[in-house]
């Protein structure tokens, strides 16, 4: 026997809105940071990526 079982959740766009913006900022600190990062090695792991994504690093 299965029985199943719908739970609806509402979230508010404010909710919706902090998690968004924190993954954004995420994103731009992992970009940038690798991007203008001093160590070799940091830039040349992220280096094929970046000019992939058009983000000049030179």
């Amino acid at each position: 026997m299965t029985v199943q079982t719908r739970q609806t959740v509402r979230t508010t766009a404010a909710e919706r809105a902090v998690p968004a913006f924190l993954a954004l900022l995420f994103g731009v600190f992992l970009v940038l940071g690798t991007g203008f990062a001093h160590s070799d090695a940091i830039h040349n792991a992220a280096h094929d990526t970046r000019h992939a994504f058009s983000f000049p690093c030179h």
